[in-house]
This record gives structure tokens, C-alpha cells and sequence, in this order.
């Protein structure tokens, strides 16, 4: 009986915790993200706008349409794919915000392979 009311009472407060999605504060702007690669941190540098996403990695730029399916998930397609591979597009949904950065999770449209990262807003 005792283990079923310390259950009970983990239930209770784990399902009070909610965490926050403040997801429209990063439809646009300056962001960073940065993960390791071959053992290496790689980052990469992005601007947002309602409709594009301009990235640089690797002193390479790329243009990407932005189609948001709802305040906290979109679609990127890049503008000019140089191989079947970038002709893919990547399915980007926001799982929670947290001052000025925001974990998502994204993978190719239609995998269910699916990888996680973490977005810092700088401007």
C-alpha cells in the first residue's frame, strides 16, 4: 500500500511540472547551434525570418524555405539542393523553451529516425 501511494504522489507531481514552450519568441532571429562532429564542436551560425532560414557552417551559406506547421513546429527545404540528399526536407519541432535557447528535435520528413540539439537565440 505504501509503494503504491509514493506512485501515486510521483504521478501526481511529475504530471505538475510542466515545461515552458514559449515557441513564437523564436520564429525569427539570430541563432546558434553547436554539436560535436568526429569529436569536434562544430557550430553553426542562422537567421531566421518568417519564410527563410540563411545558415553559415563551415564558412559555407545556405538558404533554406521555413513552412510552419504550427507555432512550435516547421518544414526546411533548402533553396537550391546541390544533391539528392539536401533535396530531403527536415521536419524541425520545438519541445521546450528556456530563456533564450530552445531544445528541438528534428529528423528528414518521413524517417523515424529522429536526433536532438539545443538552439541559442543572440539576437
Amino acid at each position: 500500500m505504501k509503494k503504491l501511494t509514493l506512485l501515486l504522489l510521483a504521478l501526481l507531481l511529475a504530471s505538475c511540472y510542466d515545461q515552458e514552450r514559449k515557441c513564437t519568441d523564436f520564429k525569427i532571429g539570430k541563432f546558434e547551434f553547436s554539436q560535436e562532429i568526429d569529436g569536434k564542436k562544430q557550430t553553426s551560425i542562422f537567421t531566421r525570418t518568417e519564410n527563410l532560414q540563411i545558415e553559415t557552417f563551415n564558412g559555407k551559406t545556405d538558404t533554406a524555405t521555413v513552412r510552419w506547421v504550427n507555432d512550435c513546429e516547421f518544414i526546411l527545404e533548402k533553396l537550391h539542393p546541390k544533391t539528392m540528399q539536401e533535396k530531403k526536407a527536415i521536419s524541425m519541432k520545438i519541445l521546450y523553451t528556456k530563456d533564450n535557447s530552445y531544445t528541438f528535435e528534428y529528423s528528414f520528413v518521413g524517417d523515424a529516425k529522429k536526433q536532438r540539439g539545443i538552439v541559442t537565440k543572440i539576437e
